[in-house]
């Protein structure tokens, strides 16, 4: 039995992957300050080998036992928390990935950085490439996220190379499924949000920005591939399958039986206008790749979650 520390593990992804490290007979050192997260994700866990530790990890930390792994999830990721919160995305990208390195040197443990698909920026290779070095506009209002997680890339690379610190990294696109915040920002949540109360869903520019949406348990599973790998240099996992946000918006409403028109608002500052991951490395060094299709992952979403935390009755 490995002990796992998973910082962010009450958010969406974080507690997705605690679920699973348990399930396949870990110890888990949950790690979450409860700024983006929610102790309702983490509820559910009725499990011996599970803790949650209440701390701020831009502020150093310690923890006593023994570690093994630590998977570095937590940073706010929608563009709601991290236009409200500027600051605290930057300090946690940089203070809170040393930090939490530091604690991955002490214990000799594996480390794993959740990075982006917005490293990338508005990409001028198509699909993108671990090698594609990225289109980024630093300072634009998506700029502290992205910098953000650039920054910590090179800083996990720095602790590899410099001390010897067993470092990998992974570039996560959109991923999605139960205990999405239904709003936060992102386009599967709000369009099941607005479809499931047939209110209008409301796509950004023509509709025609391309995202690739990877169900959470396909993320998962390939998040633990890499840790488990001693791989070290960048590795997409997202779902190869490219759809644009107008085709995204006609399958949630045709799953979701709605009877929502869709209408078009302003294209965000600095919305990328593709999305699509080359995973030819995945394949390669892991023998993974996602099976759950949209349709499916959408309806797995619906069963799973249900109406009412979907629609965010009571927030």
């Amino acid at each position: 039995m490995a002990t796992c520390l998973v910082t962010g593990g009450a958010g969406f992804l974080g507690s997705h992957l605690c679920d699973e490290l348990l399930h396949r007979g870990h110890r888990v050192i949950c790690v979450d300050n409860l700024e983006t997260g929610s102790l309702a994700n983490i509820e559910h866990i009725r499990n011996g080998q599970f803790v949650h530790v209440n701390v701020d990890i831009i502020e150093p930390y310690f923890v006593e036992e023994s570690i093994d792994f630590v998977y570095h999830l937590a940073s706010p990721a929608s563009p709601i928390d991290y236009l409200r919160l500027p600051l605290h995305t930057l300090k946690v990208g940089s203070y809170g990935t040393h930090h939490t390195l530091g604690l991955a040197k002490r214990h000799r443990a594996r480390f794993l950085l959740a990075s982006t698909s917005e490293v990338y920026g508005d990409p001028q290779e198509h699909p993108q490439r671990e090698t594609y070095w990225g289109h980024v506009n630093p300072i634009g209002p998506r700029g502290v996220y992205d910098e953000a997680k650039r920054y910590a890339e090179a800083l996990t690379m720095a602790y590899h190379r410099q001390q010897g610190v067993d470092t990998g990294i992974v570039r996560i696109f959109n991923s999605y499924g139960p205990r999405m915040r239904p709003h936060d920002g992102r386009a599967i949540p709000t369009f099941l949000r607005q479809a499931l109360q047939d209110r209008p869903i409301t796509v950004f520019g023509d509709g025609s920005q391309t995202r690739s949406f990877c169900y959470v348990e396909d993320e998962i599973r390939g998040l633990i591939a890499l840790a488990e790998s001693g791989y070290h240099n960048p590795v997409n996992i997202g779902n190869p399958d490219e759809f644009t946000l107008l085709e995204l918006a006609t399958t949630v409403i045709d799953v979701t039986g709605s009877r929502s028109e869709i209408v078009f608002e302003a294209l965000p500052v600095d919305d990328p206008q593709v999305r699509q991951p080359d995973i030819s490395l995945a394949r390669q060094i892991l023998g993974w790749e996602p099976t759950v299709s949209l349709r499916e992952g959408l309806r797995r979403t619906l069963e799973e979650a249900g109406a009412e935390k979907l629609i965010g009755a009571g927030e």
